[in-house]
């Protein structure tokens, strides 16, 4: 599967403009990370390239041909969790799966919902009500409709809220193994997600597209540009984003990001995290 992104722009009838000229390929296989603070226009690029939205100017293709006419299609293809995604709290595990199984028009349901319920390791729980369920396993009864059917190409909008390290190094595995000959867009704020199992990265901030490459490529970008000090040596220096404090017995020790370290900074090598931050930090200096 191939999506291409040309000249996108998205302007709410508030008069809020969500994305800016958005110029994108996402081509199959591959796991692709979608970065950006809140408010960046992450949620409103997905919206759209589901359908649920039509963008104010640009178009979508969808192997070759625009979205607005293969938009059926699509969705047949496709596994999407919202960060939003509402569950009906008075049926079961399987009977809510079931359900969804139905509207995605599965042909062997019961095979299909057998599946995702192993796959989301919720077998103990298929009989349960959605209503009895915590936090993180609602959270897993979400990315199991997303499996659903097996779709050739999934939206995942914040899947691991919610779910402790274990399930999360679970999740990232399972994403990576999807991602064998799929496409898979992942939205996430949690950094050590995307380090873990993208191939690729997409940054968003303020609707435009600030960075796409590889995770490796973003690193390479904050070389020099990451150092560690004592916080009293470097307490009044300028465009300093500091990262990480330390509480040691000679005092807070800092990380930081700068487009200039300070003299006293030891620099230190990149993280993804101190890349994106840097990178983030640049823009709004700008």
């Amino acid at each position: 599967m191939e999506i291409r992104v040309q000249n996108v722009s998205m302007v709410y009838p508030n008069g809020k403009t969500a994305l800016k000229n958005l110029n994108l390929d996402l081509k199959s296989p591959s796991l692709i990370g979608l970065l950006g603070p809140n408010g960046a226009g992450k949620s409103t690029l997905m919206k759209l390239l589901v359908g649920a939205l039509l963008p104010t100017a640009g178009s979508i293709q969808v192997d070759g041909r625009p979205l607005t006419r293969s938009e059926k299609q699509l969705k047949s293809r496709l596994g999407y969790l919202p960060q939003d995604f509402g569950l009906f709290d008075e049926l079961t595990v399987a009977q809510f799966l079931d359900y969804m199984a139905a509207l995605k028009e599965i042909r062997s349901p019961k095979t299909a919902v057998s599946q995702a319920i192993e796959a989301v390791n919720l077998k103990e729980k298929a009989k349960s009500k959605i209503r009895t369920l915590s936090g993180g396993q609602r959270q897993r009864v979400g990315i199991a409709q997303a499996l659903l059917g097996d779709p050739s190409f999934f939206i995942f909008d914040e899947p691991t809220v919610g779910l402790d390290p274990e399930e999360r190094i679970h999740f990232r595995n399972l994403f990576s193994q999807t991602a064998q000959n799929r496409l898979v867009l992942l939205s996430t704020h949690i950094i050590e997600d995307v380090q873990s199992v993208c191939d690729q990265l997409v940054v968003i901030h303020h609707g435009r597209i600030l960075f796409a490459g590889t995770p490796e490529e973003l690193i390479l970008t904050a070389q020099g540009h990451v150092g560690i000090f004592w916080e009293q040596e470097a307490f009044e220096e300028e465009g300093l984003h500091i990262t990480a404090r330390v509480n040691t017995s000679q005092g807070i020790r800092c990380r930081a990001v700068a487009e200039s370290l300070p003299a006293c900074a030891v620099p230190e090598e990149p993280s993804l995290e101190d890349a994106y931050l840097y990178l983030i930090s640049r823009e709004v200096v700008s």
